[in-house]
């Protein structure tokens, strides 16, 4: 049974940090390629953040230099660490797992599993 659960989402001030927890079961997660996505109401859900099964991490423009992802592979969690946060950063926070290889690492469509989600707000 795969389950992802999403934690450490809260509200900050611009210039401020967060760390965002992806916690994984049912698999390992250096079985699977992860990603970070972020959603705002009437919006597209947007890749911000990948891993890759071997580790190859790769990011959005808009959070490359302030964002990074990380896992841990005895806790079995992924990790967001998010710096110098921007009021357009504010957002609903998922995890997700790539179970189609093909195509891009930002395309929600190559995900099958996510998590509920943590609300970031940053103002």
């Amino acid at each position: 049974h795969v389950q992802l659960v999403e934690s450490g989402g809260g509200s900050v001030q611009p210039g401020g940090s967060l760390r965002l927890s992806c916690s994984v079961s049912g698999f390992p997660v250096t079985a699977y390629c992860m990603g970070w996505f972020r959603q705002v109401p009437g919006k597209e859900r947007e890749g911000i953040a990948y891993i890759s099964s071997g580790a190859g991490t790769y990011y959005a423009d808009s959070v490359k230099g302030r964002f990074t992802i990380t896992r841990d592979n005895a806790k079995n969690t992924v990790y967001l660490q998010m710096n110098s946060l921007k009021p357009e950063d504010t957002a609903m926070y998922y995890c997700g797992v790539r179970t189609v290889i093909r195509g891009n690492w930002w395309d929600k469509t190559r995900y099958a599993y996510w998590g509920q989600g943590t609300q970031v707000t940053v103002s």
